[in-house]
């Protein structure tokens, strides 16, 4: 039997694609194996959101085939579509496909000959306008599945290539989103996380749904207890959007809502399409309508031209919120961008002192955060044990907590009672 390992550099989104890869491999008769074994064929999903993506995916590359120079190696993604010829020139490469025409990828390497050298499957992504459909059958050992619904950006900010490797807005047919979400359900799965390269933008392609349409459908399938959904801008929340959220039992009172600057001036220059007041109107109703939600970010520090004032403003904004956590990002050039362009550029030493600062405020505030939650009874989605008698798991607004039980808690709904929390954890005794 053949051997095939699909690999994902990245995003939720690339992880989706890939486990969807892998199922169309063993559809054909292939044993799935790990990316660190021996096999025939090696597919890598790769990230090109940062140069240092790039890089890593070029050495998974030669790492893959020293084990097997034999081996036919695929490389999808980001970083294959934005730049096919690099790609090309990397010692090992066979195939180069982009980020569609995915779900022919059996096809491609079954008649791929070692005599024609690399062939190049990449086409021009801004011309696309229909979401590949690519699905997942089975999950194995999971409570939460992803499930992939949207493709493409068109947001266009200063510093990401990712409408370039991605193209236009594409949504996928609310049918075929609720048929899987019935699949995964009857598979066992108690919660769903609906993904996509810019999720919010679902539906602005068609005209018979959006976000909020297609979560009322989603919320019906029966078996499905927990939705979330990925990273969402502060446009997307409107009174509308924040009362939905609160009328829908199923929906995780956690939101990743993306920032990225605290500061205004940065956020122009980052070409993003709101401000702080936007931002602080969207926080303010989703506090109002769910006041137990966890909000969530991404901030970026050091973007081109970043001053000492400029850091302070986004400093206090973010204090002034008050995440549950924050992703902090040193800004890093990325080829193809105008902010790559810049003159401005901060140096490294900036870069790291002012994440270590924004660092030191997500840990107080996650603290500030958890500390709330001791001695309330939460209901807990126990995932998997971590070691002998010890379980894990998230509330839905995505508190992790871990308790000790006898009873094997896997997969399970309980309500925990929070006795103390350590660092980004907290511990519970299990009501059962």
């Amino acid at each position: 039997m053949k051997r095939a390992a699909s690999y994902a550099l990245g995003c939720k989104v690339n992880q989706y694609e890939s486990e969807a890869i892998a199922e169309l491999f063993a559809e054909k008769g292939y044993e799935i194996v790990g990316i660190d074994e021996a096999a025939d064929v090696y597919v890598i999903n790769t990230c090109t959101v940062t140069n240092f993506g790039d890089k890593k995916s070029r050495q998974l590359i030669r790492k893959v085939k020293r084990q097997n120079e034999n081996a036919v190696v695929a490389v999808v993604g980001c970083y294959a579509q934005t730049a096919p010829e690099e790609i090309m020139s990397v010692e090992g490469v066979n195939l180069v496909i982009g980020t569609k025409d995915r779900g022919q990828i059996v096809e491609m390497v079954e008649q791929y000959q070692p005599q024609n050298g690399v062939e190049n499957y990449v086409t021009d992504i801004m011309k696309e306008r229909v979401f590949e459909p690519l699905s997942i059958q089975k999950l194995a050992n999971r409570t939460r599945a992803y499930l992939k619904i949207q493709d493409g950006c068109s947001q266009y900010c200063s510093y990401c290539i990712i409408p370039y490797a991605r193209g236009p807005i594409r949504s996928r047919e609310p049918k075929d989103v609720v048929d899987e979400v019935a699949r995964l359900a009857e598979n066992g799965f108690q919660e769903i996380v609906l993904a996509g390269i810019h999720v919010a933008s679902y539906g602005k392609d068609r005209t018979d749904t959006n976000l909020l349409g297609i979560l009322r459908k989603v919320h019906e399938v029966e078996g499905i207890r927990r939705i979330r959904f990925s990273s969402i801008e502060p446009n997307v929340v409107t009174e509308e959007f924040a009362k939905t959220m609160a009328e829908l039992p199923k929906v995780c009172h956690h939101f990743h809502l993306s920032l990225q600057s605290g500061c205004d001036r940065t956020l122009k220059e980052m070409n993003r399409k709101y401000d702080t007041q936007k931002y602080r109107e969207a926080a303010t109703l989703l506090r109002k309508y769910l006041p137990d939600v966890a909000l969530t970010t991404d901030i970026i520090v050091g973007f081109p031209g970043e001053t000492e004032e400029d850091f302070k403003a986004s400093y206090a904004f973010a204090e002034e919120i008050c995440f549950a956590k924050i992703h902090v990002f040193p800004y890093s050039p990325k080829n193809g961008t105008p902010a790559a362009e810049r003159k401005d550029q901060l140096p490294s030493n900036i870069k790291t002192d002012r994440s270590h600062q924004l660092l030191a405020l997500s840990d107080k505030m996650s603290g500030e955060f958890l500390s709330k939650y001791v001695d309330k009874t939460v209901e807990v989605l126990y995932e998997r044990s971590v070691e002998a008698g010890i379980y894990e798991g998230h509330t839905s607004n995505y508190m992790k907590v871990l308790t000790n039980s006898d009873v094997d808690l896997s997969n399970r709904l309980v309500f925990t009672k929070i006795v103390q929390v350590q660092g980004e954890n907290a511990f519970g005794e299990a009501i059962l």
